[in-house]
């Protein structure tokens, strides 16, 4: 048994290649982040830092589990269902169910097994390179080691041997338990069903309403809940790009095809009722592949977004290298020479700010601490340092607030927020992150009032001085910084706070190594996505053999016939990139709003290079169909 099992792997293997070298890629991506856990590289950006980046990395192996164990599960049912009407054929030598059973078996181990050894093999021998590039993209300087340890390959190979045995149980469960007459069948079933119209229409209907109410949510602003629309948008988002591809777009082509201009124009007679019938068969497939496709597009635009925030929150925090906060108003010019002392001060500014008592604040969000800012001397500010300043003047019930640039935010409706301040209601009009007070807005929430209610405020609080400087040479950084230090310490006063931010900081280091991690992402679900598109296609092409010389003796011109089936699969690989593409809208368009930034043209670009890959897979698709089917 073993060794005929040997024989049909070896004979079928070109028909599996696809499935091994995507389930070998998925390993080797596995094993290598498992090595970068086990490798210490990222010990030299500190605890916190290391911590972030493990987290993120064992996130990311929860999700290539996950997307493991179902991309297994379909593509052993494909392996089965293929293998099905010939393993049969072993009824008629004698053997039992049970001996069939056992050979799918083995078959489906020395599948899984070269598969698990090219990934371990190839995941070793890139390991070194895998954290040159990710590291690389992600701009960090640590120590590389190209030798990796077992703890990684044990880990990883214990986690797909687990997922991987499952199914292959599964399948000699199910051979065990066939007719023989399914097992004939097997790869016939389904395959040419007209559905019904009725049918279709009812799933039509149901699935435009789900797949609406996921896009609705996905748009949807909301004070504080847009992580649960999120949450809630993909699973209808999932269930209706299913019911689409299972309702409305076999209801479209039927529909079209009763149109007898069109079917046979453009000879598409050729190939829209194939298209049509196997559409039963195939639905699932393409909503899977549309998901996929969906999920790559969404990391590829998350990777792209995670860049350009870290560098703009990067710009933000490093607005000012030094900032002081006083009761004291000459304290700006002393300080400013001290800081001077060897440096070039290239921004400097100086600000009077409220700090009030919480007690008298009433808001959405409480904090501890709250401080208001006259709309005078805020313009002021911004003239000094040359920032905008886009707050038109502001009536006497009316507020600004002036946020800290975060990575991500769950509140994506600022509109009707109102703030209580002694005694009286204001109406924020808007909400904006202009680093005017620098790393201060991170800590502290600042809001915006004319001046005369600034000056009816202050019996609710206590006012500060804010003086800020940002130095041109940040080598001079520690040095100054520890002049400065001195230099408070040695005040009288006793009520003067200094900030100091250093420009070497490595505290969102962890935010770089998550946009090259989505990078990866991206191309572990492009790579699936093309595999399962081209099995399903590949398997496909063998069916249409008998149909393709049937018409070739009548006369049909090959020509004709491969130009049929050109327009047959590019309609298969369209129809799930269309579907991703408009998906894509809200999801990245969800995405955008959660991180305040237009990522438009990351879309498009997200979008472009999907269609690039899977015009590779439609090539490669395109040359084994006309193999298998004899053109």
């Amino acid at each position: 048994m073993r060794k005929l099992a040997w024989i049909n792997f070896k004979y079928g293997f070109k028909q599996y290649l696809s499935l091994v070298i995507s389930l070998a890629f998925t390993v080797l991506v596995l094993f290598n982040f498992q090595n970068l856990i086990c490798s210490g590289a990222f010990e030299i950006l500190g605890t916190r830092n290391r911590e972030y980046v493990e987290m993120i990395i064992n996130m990311i192996t929860f999700v290539l589990v996950c997307f493991m164990f179902f991309f297994i599960w379909y593509s052993t049912d494909v392996f089965l269902t293929r293998r099905k009407k010939e393993i049969g054929i072993y009824v008629f030598m004698g053997l039992s169910n049970e001996k069939i059973g056992k050979l799918y078996f083995l078959e489906t181990v020395f599948t899984g097994l070269w598969a698990l050894f090219l990934g371990l093999f190839f995941g070793a021998l890139s390991s070194g390179l895998f954290q040159m590039i990710l590291l690389a993209i992600s701009d960090l300087t640590v120590e590389i080691h190209f030798r990796p340890g077992l703890k990684p390959v044990f880990v990883t190979a214990g986690i797909y041997g687990a997922v991987y045995l499952i199914f292959a149980v599964k399948g000699y469960v199910n051979l065990v338990r066939s007719s023989v007459l399914g097992m004939i069948s097997a790869a016939k079933q389904n395959e040419y069903v007209r559905q019904s119209k009725a049918i279709l229409f009812i799933k039509s209907a149901a699935g435009t309403a789900v797949l609406g109410s996921g896009y609705y949510l996905a748009v949807k602003r909301d004070q504080g809940g847009a992580m649960g629309n999120a949450l809630a948008a993909v699973a209808l988002v999932t269930a209706g790009v299913y019911l689409l591809f299972g309702g409305l777009i076999p209801l479209i082509f039927q529909t079209a095809a009763g149109n007898k201009r069109f079917l046979y124009k453009n000879q598409r007679i050729l190939w829209v009722n194939s298209l049509i019938f196997r559409m039963k068969k195939n639905y699932r497939t393409y909503a899977m592949v549309s998901i996929l496709l969906l999920c790559s597009v969404t990391a590829l635009a998350t990777s792209f977004a995670m860049r350009g925030r870290y560098d703009s929150i990067i710009r933000f925090e490093n607005t000012y290298t030094f900032q002081l906060l006083s009761p004291w108003q000459e304290l700006d010019e002393q300080a400013a020479a001290v800081i001077g002392d060897g440096n070039d001060i290239v921004v400097r500014s100086r600000i009077p700010l409220l700090c009030v008592d919480p007690s008298y604040v009433n808001t959405k969000y409480p904090d501890s601490r709250y401080t208001i800012l006259s709309w005078s001397d805020l313009k002021e500010l911004a003239r000094e340092t040359g920032m905008e300043f886009p707050i038109a003047p502001l009536g006497d019930d009316q507020i600004v607030k002036i946020s800290h640039l975060y990575l991500m935010s769950l509140i994506t409706d600022k509109s009707g927020i109102t703030v209580a301040i002694g005694g009286r209601t204001y109406s924020q009009v808007e909400d904006i992150s202009i680093p005017y007070m620098g790393y201060l807005q991170e800590n502290m929430n600042f809001y915006v009032v004319n001046d005369e209610e600034y000056r009816r405020l202050r019996s609710f609080g206590e006012e500060l001085y804010a003086c800020s400087y940002r130095i041109g040479d940040p080598g001079n950084f520690m040095e100054t910084r520890d002049r400065l230090d001195r230099f408070v310490a040695g005040l009288e006063d006793g009520h003067t706070a200094r900030v100091a931010i250093d420009p070497e900081s490595n505290e969102l280091d962890w935010v770089k190594v998550m946009y090259s991690v989505c990078i990866f992402m991206f191309l572990v679900f492009v790579l699936a996505s093309g595999s399962i598109m081209f099995m399903k296609l590949y398997n496909d092409a063998f069916e249409e053999k008998g149909r393709c010389q049937v018409m070739l003796k009548m006369g049909f011109d090959r020509g004709t016939l491969k130009k049929a089936m050109k327009a047959e699969l590019a309609v298969a690989y369209g129809l799930p990139f269309a579907v991703m593409g408009i998906s894509s809208f809200f999801s990245v368009g969800a995405l955008a709003r959660m991180m305040f930034t237009d990522l438009t043209g990351v879309n498009l670009v997200s979008v472009a290079a999907v269609l690039g890959i899977l015009v590779l897979w439609y090539g490669l698709s395109l040359q084994a169909c006309e193999k298998n089917a004899g053109l």
